[in-house]
């Protein structure tokens, strides 16, 4: 076989790969966007291409007998507490990590890669009794401590491994200049770690938005729920066939986030390329 044909073959299967990938990840979604369109609430009647576009769906949604406004504010809280916390306590984290020999330091790392192995939901009933005995269960502040405290092995490992590829002259150049620890820390450090503080912050928005199992637990008045459970009610109740209205609310939950990518799309790439190229 010669070069060249081998060459075509090769970038066949490519293409091949790439098709069958974009027809998984496309054909849910353009289903999605098709059942919300859809008049009617039943899942069997809908179909992907509607025969008569309609936007009643949307236009209940936000209408005063939907909660879902309501959900999508709760949401919006827990999402940006998320993510505006989990950058602020990585940062020093990985900063102390990263930076400071300390008693500890090695088996810290260690202990932060082996909490990396076991989901959360192992934790559930521990953290429940705990939220219970606090008088956070069933608020959105008990839901953001969990995120918060879950989401620090993974990210610091991430954001640790970024701030080693910074060199260490540039701390001393500041040392030399009167910088103390928190002035280097804020000053040379955090300016040149933006784009992996940003792909900490994309992730941590994100996670809310998508979870169902941990709110599902902690949250039970319907004024704190989020969105994924109050979603989740359209479909959940004995004589509930909200298909259609589930479809139109799903749909709209990539609004923030799309916003977001877009935001701080500029740094996504290099801070995912660079976040673990040391440990």
């Amino acid at each position: 076989m010669s070069s060249k044909t081998k060459s075509k073959l090769e970038v066949t299967a490519i293409y091949l790969i790439l098709a069958i990938v974009s027809v998984i990840i496309f054909y849910p979604l353009l289903w999605t966007i098709g059942m919300s369109l859809n008049q009617g609430t039943s899942l069997y009647s809908s179909s992907i291409i509607p025969d008569n576009f309609s936007l009643e769906h949307y236009k209940w949604l936000f209408s005063p007998q939907s909660d879902y406004l309501l959900w999508y504010k709760n949401s919006l809280i827990v999402a940006f507490a998320n993510a505006i916390g989990s950058v602020v306590l990585t940062a020093f984290v990985a900063y102390a990590f990263s930076r400071f020999k300390f008693v500890g330091r090695k088996n810290g790392l260690y202990i932060f890669l082996l909490l990396q192995m076991f989901p959360v939901m192992m934790a559930m009933v521990a953290l429940y009794i705990f939220l219970n005995m606090i008088g956070l269960l069933d608020s959105l502040t008990g839901l953001i401590l969990i995120y918060l405290g879950g989401q620090i092995p993974f990210n610091a490992w991430l954001v640790k491994g970024y701030f080693d590829t910074i060199p260490k002259e540039l701390d001393e150049a500041a040392k030399i200049d009167g910088a103390g620890p928190i002035r280097i820390f804020w000053s040379v450090l955090l300016p040149l770690a933006k784009p992996i503080l940003a792909v900490v912050a994309l992730f941590n928005f994100m996670a809310p938005l998508f979870d169902f199992l941990l709110p599902s637990i902690v949250i039970s008045s319907e004024e704190n729920y989020t969105l994924a459970l109050g979603l989740y009610n359209f479909i959940n109740d004995q004589f509930a066939n909200n298909f259609t209205r589930f479809a139109a609310g799903s749909v709209l939950i990539a609004v923030p986030i799309a916003t977001i990518y877009l935001f701080l799309q500029r740094y996504l790439i290099s801070g995912l390329a660079s976040g673990g190229t040391k440990g």
